[in-house]
């Protein structure tokens, strides 16, 4: 597999991500039954995606890279979806996650 197909599916590891934090909240602590079964597919969707990542990148890059991304893709979902605006140190923190990121991307020793 290729490092572009490894990015590939740690972008669609994100999205699974997001969708199943989005549907988890949905769920209402598993009440509902949708949400919750929507929660459980795209968590072990998930799971199965960054494995497939970890074939070429390491595992730390690769967890803190999908956390971080999660993280921020979660963050605008909650604002688009849930009216979760958050405040400036919030931001400034979701900064710092962004920074993070693509320091440990663009120039952490793979």
């Amino acid at each position: 597999m290729s490092l572009a197909t490894s990015y590939a599916f740690l972008v669609l590891a994100v999205v699974l991500g997001v969708t199943s934090n989005s549907f988890a909240k949905s769920a209402e602590g598993f009440t509902l039954l949708f949400p919750s079964i929507v929660t459980g597919i795209t968590i072990v969707a998930c799971m199965y995606a960054l494995s497939m990542v970890m074939k070429n990148i390491p595992m730390g890059i690769t967890y803190a890279s999908f956390a971080g991304l999660t993280i921020i893709a979660t963050v605008v979902v909650g604002i688009i979806r849930f009216n979760q605006v958050p405040n400036l140190y919030s931001i400034i923190g979701l900064a710092l996650i962004i920074a993070g990121v693509l320091m440990v991307n663009l120039l952490g020793n793979n």
